[in-house]
């Protein structure tokens, strides 16, 4: 019996397993423009710390709050606005949650995702603190994809070559630095992509094994 393609998988989480709602409603009703949230949340300075655990995640929304407050003049509504978003659970793609737990029988599975020190609370109230072997949180290693240290760490999480590791991704440069480090990678678009990357774990055949 051939041997499997990949001794380990290593999947994103947000864009690829779960996908957060836009806020545009829970802004419109707190007097902030489209954008406000994510304009203050995901700036580089402010995000950077809150994923490499410099600060935890109740001091970076915190700081979001604070930024907002600077910026549109009322802290109550900006602190308001901050609870809300914070409330906000991502829907979880369920198909795709089935497929990596049927990898896991084939192979080593591994979450790694540029998060906060609220990743693993989150996760196991959504039902996936069980999907994978390992959760390689950025908050908690200090480094965020990508930086090739994070994929060092995760394959050796699992004790996995980087060779005999498939890397998946919808952000394009964590691809690229994944490929980089010797990993076969994908740029998650949709479903079907996953599928057909996993496809070669199951006894079937890809048309590509490093796939764009």
């Amino acid at each position: 019996m051939p041997l499997p393609p990949y001794d380990a998988v290593l999947c994103d989480i947000d864009g690829v397993v779960r996908h957060w709602p836009a806020a545009d409603a829970l802004e419109e009703a707190h007097g902030l423009p489209l954008g406000a949230l994510a304009t203050a949340a995901f700036a580089p300075g402010r995000l950077l710390p809150a994923i490499t655990g410099r600060i935890t995640d109740a001091q970076w929304r915190a700081a979001v709050a604070a930024d907002l407050t600077d910026t549109y003049g009322s802290h109550e509504r900006a602190c308001a606005a901050v609870t809300a978003w914070s409330d906000l659970l991502p829907v979880v793609d369920e198909e795709v949650v089935a497929l990596l737990r049927q990898a896991r029988e084939v192979a080593a599975v591994a979450l790694v995702s540029n998060a906060t020190t609220r990743l693993e609370c989150d996760l196991e109230r959504q039902g996936l603190a069980d999907l994978a072997d390992t959760v390689v949180n950025t908050a908690r290693i200090g480094v965020a994809k990508p930086d090739p240290q994070v994929y060092r760490i995760a394959a050796g999480q699992l004790g996995a070559a980087a060779d005999r590791c498939l890397f998946i991704d919808d952000t394009a440069a964590n691809v690229v630095a994944a490929r980089e480090a010797g990993m076969t990678a994908l740029h998650y678009r949709r479903f079907e992509d996953l599928r057909r990357a996993l496809a070669p774990l199951f006894g079937g055949s890809s048309s590509e094994k490093r796939a764009s």
